[in-house]
């Protein structure tokens, strides 16, 4: 197949420009805006070399000069959308930029909805990647831990972003799918689940329920989720009020 690899490659260090002859028609930005239009359009599971091909106008055998493979493409994609990070300069108060970090990338989730389906190391050394690591290390360098420690820190913060975003995008598309709403369907669970604990087999959880005071909020449960992981790397006392920025 035109243009593809033999032995493992990364596409950032394959030029963009192969061989000799006339200048390319297109870039490595057109092709990922045009995969980003379709994966946002219809899911990532519409993305095809062959869709994309068209969505260009070129054919799909062609675009193998660029893009060697599908993974190479799904690279392509998740650089485009990490352009959309706001980097901004540290305020100093780690704990404030990490939490504004996390709720950026999570409403980059909700717009790209299938990013959350591509988050892997994978896919960790692309250009717009890179910038927004050094960005949240810059965030971080109040912190008094080592370098090694602080990834940690980004890679367990990214994960409960993207698990919480994942649940939230599949809970809604569920949504959609019923032919009842969601207060319809919930209300019925919850009659179910109340049978079940008002029986006696499960003490625990009756009391667990029984401490909850109406719906749970849950913006409140994602920032506290944050909030802990930030706690565990946090070898000092937290400001007066906590940490609690701006939403982007």
């Amino acid at each position: 197949m035109a243009g593809r690899a033999a032995e493992p490659e990364v596409i950032w260090a394959r030029p963009e420009r192969t061989g000799r002859g006339p200048r390319p028609a297109y870039t490595r930005a057109d092709i990922a805006a045009a995969a980003v239009r379709i994966a946002d359009a219809e899911g990532l599971d519409a993305v095809s070399m062959r869709r994309v091909a068209a969505e260009l106008g070129c054919g799909t055998m062609s675009l193998y000069n660029y893009v060697p493979r599908k993974e190479d493409l799904y690279e392509l994609m998740v650089d485009a959308v990490g352009a959309e990070h706001e980097i901004r300069e540290p305020s100093g108060d780690w704990r404030a930029d990490m939490l504004r970090n996390a709720e950026e990338t999570r409403a980059i989730m909700r717009r790209h909805t299938w990013v959350p389906r591509l988050m892997t190391g994978v896919y960790g050394f692309s250009p717009n990647t890179l910038r927004y690591l050094e960005h949240c290390l810059a965030c971080l360098e109040p912190l008094d831990v080592p370098h090694s420690t602080k990834m940690e820190l980004i890679a367990l913060v990214n994960g409960v972003v993207t698990t919480y975003t994942a649940n939230e995008i599949a809970t809604a598309e569920r949504t959609r799918s019923m032919p009842w709403s969601a207060e319809e369907e919930n209300a019925v669970r919850m009659a179910y689940l109340g049978s079940q604990v008002a029986g006696g087999a499960y003490p625990r959880l009756a009391a667990a329920f029984a401490e909850a005071s109406g719906p749970i909020d849950l913006e409140a449960v994602f920032r506290r989720a944050l909030e802990r992981v930030l706690d565990a790397f946090d070898p000092g006392p937290r400001p007066a009020g906590g940490s609690v920025p701006d939403r982007p």
